[in-house]
């Protein structure tokens, strides 16, 4: 299992961060994703492997006035 967002999901293969948010259908160049409390850098999205137990935060950005 991880927790995304504060949400329990099941897990049962290693991904990277690029793999999984590509998955969910985020669009890399408008979120900002947090592992275990750190910040991963956008370079490191397809080298940064999500592991069972992980906590993610994916934040959106939106615009708007």
């Amino acid at each position: 299992m991880i927790r995304v967002n504060g949400t329990e999901e099941a897990y049962s293969d290693e991904m990277t961060v690029m793999e999984y948010v590509s998955a969910k259908g985020y669009r890399t160049n408008r979120i900002a994703v947090e592992r275990n409390g750190q910040i991963v850098p956008k370079s490191a999205y397809e080298s940064t492997v999500i592991k069972d137990g992980d906590s993610l935060e994916v934040v959106s950005f939106v615009g708007g006035g």
